[in-house]
């Protein structure tokens, strides 16, 4: 995995274990530390959602224009 990121030939992986749930565990807890240690996944995310943390943009609608304007004290 550290490979194939360094060279840019995958900038994502998407896992697959043979047991579930007990699969996932192992892999978020003995996996994920060594690639945190060797900063190749994040220890901490930047924003609170996962637009913001991909950079999209907020999507205008009624939802967003209120939250937009509660935020400039417009509200």
């Amino acid at each position: 995995m550290e490979a194939w990121h360094c060279a840019g030939a995958a900038d994502g992986f998407i896992i697959m274990c043979l047991t579930y749930p007990s699969g996932i565990d192992e892999f978020t807890s003995e996996v994920i530390p060594i690639l945190q240690k060797r900063g190749l996944f994040h220890v901490e995310y930047e924003g609170n959602t996962l637009r913001e943390n991909l950079g999209l943009p907020l999507p205008v609608n009624r939802w967003t224009a209120e939250r937009t304007a509660k935020t400039a004290g417009l509200a």
